[in-house]
């Protein structure tokens, strides 16, 4: 439940600020707004997955999140390696500093329990 609680938060994050920031300043920024948004979709994604439930759900959450550990990872080196190339942040900016360390801890939370969840287990 907490996962639930946690992508939802972030979700709700992710997406307000990209849309805020696209509607407003998207030449100011393009792909960092964009990552943003990008972010919120598999958060929310992650989070429809993990109320569904199932071995389906299960698996599709378990690639969502490595996926999103592999977007943290990525964009969070790209922004200290080359911050010229983001004018502004992005929730995966720094590995997610502004955010706490959310970004980049979630996934690894989520995907050490969905990883001991089975199908037999439900």
């Amino acid at each position: 439940m907490l996962l639930v609680w946690l992508y939802g938060v972030m979700v709700v994050g992710a997406v307000s600020r990209s849309a805020v920031q696209i509607s407003t300043e998207f030449d100011k920024a393009p792909l960092a707004y964009s990552l943003s948004a990008v972010a919120g979709l598999v958060y929310g994604f992650i989070t429809y997955s993990l109320v569904r439930g199932g071995e389906t759900a299960r698996r599709a959450a378990l690639v969502c999140c490595a996926a999103e550990l592999a977007g943290v990872l990525i964009v969070g080196t790209w922004t200290l390696v080359e911050p010229s190339a983001f004018p502004d942040a992005t929730v995966w900016s720094d590995y997610g500093m502004g955010y706490l360390f959310i970004p980049v801890l979630l996934p690894l939370s989520a995907m050490y329990w969905l990883r001991g969840r089975s199908a037999g287990s439900r």
